[in-house]
């Protein structure tokens, strides 16, 4: 497994923690805004996932589909991702 990947995996699994924390939180009526803050913590380990996940995938996946021929799916593919990501 590559580091990007790694790296991933490792936000993913905290970003686990964090939400069984939440939930947590919520089942023992913690503050509104201390939950929303772990909330918003947990979000940015998941962004920050993809982010890990997507840059592993354009520097391996698209840069092999450009060597074998059949970049421009791999760009559509990119491309959906992004309008989902800016909510496009």
């Amino acid at each position: 497994m590559n580091t990007q990947k790694n790296q991933a995996l490792q936000a993913l699994k905290t970003s686990k923690g964090q939400i069984e924390a939440i939930i947590n939180m919520i089942e023992d009526g913690r503050y509104c805004v201390d939950v929303s803050n772990q909330i918003i913590a947990a979000q940015s380990l998941l962004k920050k996932a993809n982010l890990l996940i997507l840059q592993q995938h354009m520097e391996h996946c698209v840069t092999e589909a450009f060597e074998h021929g059949n970049g421009k799916e791999k760009i559509s593919e990119i491309m959906q991702i992004l309008a989902k990501l800016t909510n496009k």
